[in-house]
């Protein structure tokens, strides 16, 4: 008869302590991306300036971008540096020989560019014969405008090398623009890039006093006699 042996009754185990409570987890939000006209973007972002043709879409937009640029120049120039209505530009986007150019950082327009390689519209007061008798082949820039915000950075100037770009490549032998001369910064723009002034007119003003709406009786000059 074979002996059996008894098995060592096991030791008691103690409770497994109980873990700690997880303290909740700190959710943060990523920190919202300015908007491209949101104050100053810092000169350590880098952002890419494309330019393309303008489309029928991008009218309304682009009007309001031209209004925003002009804005301060408007209240101190006799004429307008924009077109006079948005019905005028809007008829401009089917003139044959008009490239409309928008400017770009993203979705957002920063540049407008528009130039023509001939005399448009019935009420320009440009004399095509001026360019002529000179052996001038323009290419006319009809409005060029940067955003506020985006002054200093280079979209300025990257307009200009676009529009001499295609100055050369349509055979023309100047550029051409118009621009008021209280506008000190513009002036001052185009003259670092060795623009010079042509026959331009002048708009000119004399201070009146004010009398009554009648002149007084005027003594006329005497006759003179009927030469022999």
């Amino acid at each position: 008869m074979a002996s059996t042996k008894s098995k060592p009754k096991s030791a008691p185990q103690a409770p497994a302590p109980k873990a700690p409570p997880a303290k909740p987890r700190k959710t943060t939000r990523p920190p919202r991306k300015p908007d491209v006209f949101d104050t100053k973007i810092s000169s350590t972002q880098t952002a890419e300036l494309t330019v393309r043709r303008m489309h029928r879409r991008d009218m309304n937009r682009v009007w309001e971008f031209l209004k925003l640029s002009f804005r301060d120049v408007n209240r101190e120039t006799v004429e307008y540096q924009r077109p006079r209505s948005k019905e005028r530009f809007e008829e401009t986007y089917d003139d044959e020989g008009v490239e409309q150019l928008v400017f770009e950082v993203g979705d957002d327009i920063v540049g407008y560019a528009e130039c023509a390689y001939e005399v448009t519209g019935s009420d320009n007061w440009i004399n095509p014969r001026y360019f002529e008798t000179r052996d001038m082949q323009p290419l006319f820039v009809e409005e060029l405008a940067t955003h506020p915000e985006y002054t200093g950075r280079g979209v300025g100037s990257f307009m200009m090398e676009q529009l001499e770009h295609l100055a050369r490549v349509h055979g023309c032998t100047h550029l051409v623009l118009e621009v008021a001369e209280n506008n000190e910064h513009a002036l001052a723009f185009y003259r670092r890039r060795s623009f010079t002034k042509l026959d331009a007119a002048i708009f000119m003003a004399k201070r009146l006093e004010r009398g009554p709406e009648l002149l007084p009786p005027r003594k006329l000059k005497p006759v003179r006699p009927a030469s022999e």
